[in-house]
């Protein structure tokens, strides 16, 4: 059997052994070693390594003379964009009140049922009020829940007031207090 070339540096393969996996050997640790230099996690490196040469199979086009400097290049990119996820999502974490902990199944179920109770209150209210709490909630102050709900600056204390006072009233009509 005629050994074949795999089109970068043409080194010969072994018979039975596709050029696809020639390449991922010859560039295999190289890229995750760049990768790993930039999200600085070896396991996740690994991971992202392999992403970049799933990508590489899917793009015949790359698989010429100059598959190294694709690999390099979609290596620096899939890790630069690994960081930025990583950024996105510890910046929004606090949103979504979740740590890095596995929570307690019996806080998990309290809160589930405390949002299930608050939606349900929310929902009885006369929607302007449910608006106005909610948006309140979210942190807006006095002058943005203004221009949000087109009310008059000096009205929005008041109001908001009795829209706390609303959601109150209808929390222990329903659920006693708490």
């Amino acid at each position: 059997m005629q050994a074949e070339g795999t089109g970068i540096g043409d080194p010969v393969s072994e018979p039975g052994v596709s050029a696809f996996e020639v390449i991922f050997r010859q560039y295999y640790a190289q890229v995750a070693r760049l990768i790993a230099r930039v999200v600085r996690d070896h396991g996740r490196a690994e991971e992202l390594a392999v992403e970049v040469f799933w990508k590489l199979s899917r793009n015949p086009g790359a698989q010429g003379e100059r598959v190294g400097g694709w690999l390099y290049r979609t290596a620096v990119r899939t890790g630069l964009y690994e960081l930025r996820r990583q950024g996105r999502r510890d910046r929004f974490a606090h949103l979504l009140h979740r740590d890095d902990q596995p929570a307690d199944p019996e806080q998990l179920t309290a809160t589930a049922e405390t949002r299930r109770q608050v939606r349900a209150v929310l929902a009885a209210m006369k929607p302007g009020q449910a608006e106005l709490v909610l948006l309140r909630a979210e942190g807006l102050s006095y002058e943005d829940l203004a221009v949000a709900l087109r009310l008059s600056p000096a009205s929005v204390g008041t109001l908001l007031s009795r829209a706390h006072q609303a959601f109150r009233k209808e929390y222990i009509q329903r659920y006693g207090e708490r």
